[in-house]
């Protein structure tokens, strides 16, 4: 045997011993990535009003702090308005709902000749099987529920402390990564960090211009048609249709849909009708005005992007897929060199009387020039 087949064999070996630690390692520290991920967006959409704030002597940690604290104070007035409107209509359907069983069971019995009553499904219901059923499995299943919750508060609490120290760090964070690099390397992350800030920051704030708008014209109709709940609703349509990727329109009109139905069919309709006009408008006209100068991306493009995320990270790829198509575009942009298009005839710019352009001929100076 040659003396270096040993050699190679323990080689071999310890790759894939070294393959299997990382792999495991990795699966055992995913949730872990993925905060850190969440965090860093988290902080680069918060990084333009901390620079302001710091740019105007204030400490960056309590600029952050304060940023953090707006953002918190916004968060719980829209998750408070939501429960007490959700508590509301329980209540009201629980008040409710034995006029509701009665008039069903009435139409039942006159429609198929039935001899039902209330008090005869109650206690069936309340001797059924399943019902014993459901009660122990659900008792057995608050520990996993109760568990559930507070790993979900736990990720939550660790993002928050991530990215509070992402952003109230970002120049000393940038300063040790450049560190290690050569200055050309240095210039490239700096740009690229500028970048990622901008679009970030940019499709946050052009989300957040989008869904005052959205609120305030839904507003505007649910007033006047008299449907309950019209501010929450008019906030839960402008944060759920913008911020919620890809669904997030069907989803935040279905609430005002069903609650416009329990003051009359017609005034469903009315809000879903207009829900789907104010989606056409939104999509041609708003929206390619706002995000023209933040996150200019073709809409195919940015489907695209979230239902990439989607597919890798789950709802927190879908989340920052577009801020990150956008930002690698915009880095993209920087360094690809880009050409005139050789038109065909008769079209404008094309060769010929017109005076039209080579297809050699390079637009740009290097591969510095912007797109």
């Amino acid at each position: 045997m040659p003396r270096w087949v040993p050699r190679a064999i323990v080689v071999g070996l310890a790759l894939v011993a070294c393959f299997q630690v990382s792999v495991w390692a990795f699966h055992r520290l995913y949730g872990l990535f993925l905060d850190v991920l969440i965090a860093f967006f988290v902080a680069l959409a918060v990084e333009p009003p901390v620079q302001r704030l710091a740019a105007r002597g204030m400490r960056r940690g309590l600029a952050t702090g304060l940023v953090f604290l707006v953002v918190a104070v916004v968060t719980t007035g829209f998750l408070t308005l939501m429960g007490s409107m959700l508590a509301d209509q329980v209540g009201t359907m629980v008040e409710n709902f034995p006029s509701y069983l009665d008039s069903v069971i009435a139409w039942i019995n006159h429609t198929f000749g039935t001899d039902l009553s209330r008090v005869k499904i109650q206690k069936s219901v309340l001797h059924s099987d399943w019902l014993r059923k459901y009660a122990s499995s659900g008792a057995s299943g608050v520990l996993d529920v109760s568990a559930t919750v507070l790993g979900g508060l736990f990720e939550l609490l660790a993002v928050l402390l991530f990215s509070f120290y992402f952003a109230a760090d970002g120049p000393r964070l940038r300063r040790a990564l450049c560190s290690v690099l050569p200055p050309r390397r240095q210039a490239e992350v700096l740009r690229a960090w500028e970048l990622a800030v901008a679009k970030t920051g940019g499709y946050i704030y052009s989300r957040a211009l989008m869904a005052l708008v959205s609120g305030a014209a839904h507003y505007v109709l649910l007033a006047a048609l008299g449907v309950p709940y019209a501010p929450a609703l008019a906030v839960w349509v402008g944060l759920v249709s913008q911020f919620v990727p890809t669904i997030g329109t069907y989803l935040a009109g279905a609430l005002p849909v069903l609650l416009a139905f329990t003051v009359g069919p017609w005034y469903a309709v009315w809000v879903l009708a207009f829900v789907v006009v104010y989606q056409q408008f939104e999509n041609y006209l708003l929206q390619p005005r706002i995000t023209a100068r933040t996150v200019d991306i073709h809409p195919a493009v940015a489907f695209g992007s979230v239902v990439a995320g989607a597919a890798l990270l789950g709802a927190v790829g879908a989340l920052i897929a577009i801020p990150a198509t956008a930002t690698l575009q915009a880095f993209l942009g920087v360094y690809v060199r880009r050409y005139e298009v050789v038109g065909t005839a008769g079209a404008p710019g094309a060769g010929g009387e017109d005076g039209g352009s080579s297809p050699d001929r390079d637009t740009g100076d290097g591969p510095g020039d912007p797109a």
